[in-house]
């Protein structure tokens, strides 16, 4: 009479430890490309918020005179660097309802990035 066998072949452990790597690169090929995305948005929400700050300062700018729209800080201006962005903005001249828009743009690996913020400030 055959005993039944206890354990594992050596082609069963070997089968295991190769479906163990691979699970393990593909973890660490994601951690890095999740890594990335997250560099990648903190910089793009910096942009925005800068882009954000600039619209303020412009609509108390425009704000701060009687008739409004009259304070030569409400304006179009730039470029102005701060903290790596590059930022600029464009008033138009005339109007009730002036269209800004301002650009912030950064430097990435592939190359220049930009963070658009488009607004009416009312005169």
């Amino acid at each position: 009479m055959r005993r039944p066998r206890a354990g594992l072949t050596l082609v069963e452990v070997l089968v295991a430890v190769v479906v163990l790597g691979i699970g393990v690169l593909a973890l660490t090929g994601s951690s890095a490309m999740v890594t990335r995305m997250i560099g990648h948005g903190k910089v793009e929400t910096h942009a925005a918020l800068r882009a954000s700050r600039r619209v303020e300062l412009l609509r108390v700018a425009a704000g701060s005179t009687s008739p409004r729209c009259a304070s030569p800080d409400f304006a179009a201006g730039g470029p102005l660097i701060v903290e790596g962005l590059s930022e600029s903005w464009v008033v138009a001249p005339v109007g009730k309802v002036r269209r800004v828009r301002v650009t912030v743009s950064y430097l990435t690996i592939r190359g220049t990035r930009s963070a658009v913020l488009e607004t009416g400030i009312e005169c």
